[in-house]
Parts: structure tokens; sequence; C-alpha cells
């Protein structure tokens, strides 16, 4: 066979190299514009991303432990740091200003934002010193009886509570301890009146520890029912004094403000008698607050002739009132004055009873 040669000129192989040429630009611009349109898509999913989640950032978020704390202790130095830098404008703008700075902001509480009760006493209220002047206590302010306490316990006494009745009879003066031996009350508030005591005190207990108190006033009433928390003797109790003298304490009531609580401060103030021995230094404390009464029992301690100091006796313990009885202690027939209803009373946190 002949083979015959075809020649080729420079232009058409020219234009090979040009082709391939512009071929490969088109497939570089097609890649580029492919990305661009990527770039463009993910742009698109972030913006809707961050339309869908909010814009704060959460450390609960974060999966991992460890990072998660210090990243919640990060965020909790900064708080802390922003919150004493503006303690500190606020007291150097004061300094600036002197007497023509703002009054101090009164932070909100519970106390002070309290719902008003419409029985709360107002002091000079004649109906409520006519009350005073004949209700049951009023033999006892105005200097007729002196008060003479039996305290006693529920059947079978732990040493727990025996020693919190002992510790008790330290505190309240002319008071008496004497065993239950299975007693009924209605039995024992006759042998009481009939020796001239003016209150009968029974602790009850669960699982060898105090948890409620009754008190009776006598002859007449009425009884109050408290549950019995916190209790700390003396042994328990860091950094305490000595033990009490035989001197009278004088006696503290705070925050009793309405009718309910005015008849139980004055139900606590008959416990102790009207002329504190100042010499002895000691003082019996009945604080309310939030419905809880705190009793704490201290002694003055004067460090010089400005500075005076307080020293914790003990016991210690906290009271909640249950019920007001009328009359003596009456399980099955008594007069309520007033009764706790945990789910109708305590449903609003700024509402208080006493």
């Amino acid at each position: 066979m002949d083979i015959t040669e075809v020649p080729v000129s420079r232009d058409s192989a020219g234009k090979s190299k040009k082709n391939k040429k512009q071929k490969k630009k088109k497939s570089a611009e097609g890649a580029v514009e492919g990305k661009e349109t990527e770039e463009k898509k993910t742009e698109k999913k972030m913006e809707k991303m961050e339309a869908s989640f909010p814009p704060t950032f959460s450390v609960s978020e974060i999966k991992n432990k460890q990072r998660r704390h210090l990243m919640f202790m990060k965020l909790k130095q900064e708080k802390r740091k922003q919150k004493m830098q503006l303690k500190k404008k606020k007291k150097k703008e004061r300094e600036a200003l002197g007497d023509k700075a703002p009054p101090k902001e009164v932070p909100k509480t519970i106390e002070n934002q309290r719902v008003y009760d419409e029985t709360t006493v107002d002091p000079e209220d004649e109906e409520v010193a006519f009350d005073e002047g004949t209700d049951e206590f009023s033999a006892y302010f105005n200097g007729l009886t002196n008060p003479k306490v039996l305290i006693t316990t529920s059947d079978r006494p732990r040493g727990r509570t025996m020693r919190f009745c002992e510790q008790l009879a330290t505190v309240i003066p002319n008071s008496h301890v004497y065993y239950r031996r299975g007693l009924p009350l209605k039995r024992i508030i006759p042998q009481c009146v009939s020796r001239n005591f003016t209150y009968l005190m029974v602790i009850n207990e669960d699982r060898q520890t105090p948890n409620g108190l009754v008190l009776c006033h006598l002859p007449d009433g009425p009884t109050a029912h408290f549950k019995v928390s916190s209790v700390r003797l003396r042994k328990e109790m860091k950094r305490r004094g000595k033990d009490p003298t035989e001197h009278s304490p004088e006696v503290i009531l705070n925050n009793f403000s309405t009718r309910l609580g005015h008849t139980i401060g004055r139900l606590f103030a008959a416990l102790f008698p009207q002329d504190p021995q100042f010499v002895g230094r000691q003082v019996a404390t009945f604080h309310n607050q939030r419905d809880f009464i705190f009793f704490r029992f201290h002694r003055y301690i004067f460090k010089n002739e400005k500075r005076v100091g307080i020293q914790e006796l003990g016991p210690r313990f906290t009271l909640k009132l249950r019920s007001l009885q009328k009359g003596t202690f009456d399980s099955k027939f008594g007069e309520y004055e007033w009764v706790l209803k945990r789910h109708e009373m305590d449903a609003c946190r700024r509402k208080f009873q006493l």
C-alpha cells in the first residue's frame, strides 16, 4: 500500500492548542463558579441556622463536662467583675455628689414585699387595748399571778428529749420537770390547776428527737400546738458560754404583728417573770420570720464602755404554729381559733399569718 502524507498547516495546530486552552479556562471558571455557588448556599444555610437558634450563648449546650464547668466559672467571674465595677462607680458618684446623692436603693425581700393583712395590730387601737385587758393573760400582765411551769414529755421519752426538757427548765424560771408515767393530759391538767401551775408544756418526740410542743395556759387556756425542728442542745453548739444562772432573763419578742401573732407573743411572754434581773445579763429571744419562730438564749458581755457582745448559751430550736385552741387541751371536743391549712395558707410566699 502506498502511504500518502497529509500536510498539516501551522494554523490548524495553533487552533487546536487554543481550543484546548479555552476548554481548560472554561473548566476552571466552572469550578470557581461552582465553589462560589456552594459558598452562597452555605451562607444561606448559616443565616437560616442563625435565625432558628437563639442569639445568646448558653453554657449548657457544651457537652464536655470539664469544659462546661470552666466556661461557667469564667462567666461567673466576669459577672462578678462587672458587679464590682458598677459598685465602685456608684460609690465614687455618691462621694462626688455628697449630700445631693440620691438615697440608696432598698433591696426587694419577701418581708418588705409582704401582702397586707387586715388583722395587723395597731398599738394605739382602743379595741386591742380592751382585749388585752380582758383576755386570759391579763392577770399575769396586771401582776396578780406569777408564772409556774410544769414541763413533761410524751410516753417513754428518750435521753435526748429528757435533756432538752432539763435545759428548758434552766431557761424558764420557776419551772419543774416531771415524768409522764402514761397519764393522759386531761388527767394531768386538773392536778396542775390544783397545784397553782400557770402553764403545762408537753414535749413530743419522734425517732428519739423532739418534734412537737403543746403549750397550755392554765386554768382557762388557750392551748397552742407547735412543730419543733432544728433542736440543738448545749453540747452540740460551738463556742457556747457557761451554763445559765438562776437570774430571771429579759424577754424579746420580734415581728408578732397580726392579732394571731399578738396572742402568741403574749403566750410566750407569760412564761417568764415580769421583773428581769439585769445582773444576770441573760436574754431569751422569740424572733418571728416568715411564720417560723426562732428561739435563742444569750448572755451580754460588756467588753468596754462602748462595745457590747453576746454569747449564746443554748438550747436553740425553731417553732412553727400548727393550731390555736380555746380553753385547755381537748383533742376531740375542743374549739379551735386557728388551724394551719398548708395548701391554702402557704400558697402565696408573701403572705404571713403571724
